[in-house]
C-alpha cells in the first residue's frame, strides 16, 4: 500500500521558532503540527503599541520562515497609528483593520494561507508572557487568545506574592 503524500513544506510552519525578532524589541514563538489543528499558530510579544516600529521585524522573520507575507489583520483600536500598508524589504504588506481583538494578529501568506498569532501585551510580566506564549503554541490548544491572556496574565507570580 502506497504511503499518502505528505503535505508540501511550503504550506507548513517550521516545527518550532522561538527567538527574539530583533533583540530588545519583540519575541516570536511558532510551533505547530503538520495538521495545523490548533486554534493559534503562534505568539508574538511586541515591546510597544507602535505598529510601524514593531511590525517590520516580525514580518521579516516570518518571511524568512514562511515566505512572503501579503497581509496583516489587526485591531486598529489596540495600536497607535495604523497605516493601510507598509513597505518591508521592498515588498508591500497590506494592513487590514479587523475586529479581531487586540489579543490576536492575523498573518496572510499568499492568497488564502492564514496564521493567527496571540499578541501578548507589551507591558506583560516576562513570566506571564512566557506562559501565555507556550500555551498558545501548544498543538492541542483549543483556548482562544483572550482566554489564554486572562488566565496567564491574571496569575500572580512568586515575586508578586507578599509574605504570608
Amino acid at each position: 500500500m502506497a504511503e499518502p503524500n505528505p503535505p508540501t513544506p511550503s504550506k507548513l510552519l517550521p516545527d518550532e521558532i522561538h527567538q527574539a525578532v530583533k533583540p530588545g524589541t519583540a519575541l516570536l514563538r511558532l510551533q505547530t503540527t503538520h495538521s495545523r489543528e490548533g486554534v493559534l499558530d503562534g505568539a508574538w510579544w511586541p515591546r510597544s503599541r507602535s505598529i510601524t516600529a514593531e511590525l517590520p521585524a516580525l514580518i521579516q522573520v516570518l518571511t524568512d520562515h514562511l515566505g512572503p507575507i501579503t497581509r496583516v489583520g489587526l485591531d486598529s483600536g489596540a495600536w497607535g497609528e495604523l497605516p493601510t500598508r507598509l513597505v518591508i524589504d521592498a515588498r508591500v504588506v497590506h494592513l487590514d483593520s479587523f475586529p479581531v481583538g487586540d489579543d490576536t494578529v492575523l498573518i496572510t501568506r499568499g492568497d488564502n494561507d492564514h496564521f493567527a498569532l496571540l499578541v501578548v501585551p507589551p507591558q506583560a510580566h516576562a513570566d506571564a508572557a512566557r506562559k501565555a506564549m507556550a500555551r498558545a503554541v501548544d498543538a492541542d490548544n483549543t483556548t482562544q487568545a483572550a482566554e489564554i491572556l486572562l488566565a496567564t496574565l491574571a496569575e500572580p507570580s512568586i515575586e508578586d506574592e507578599g509574605p504570608a
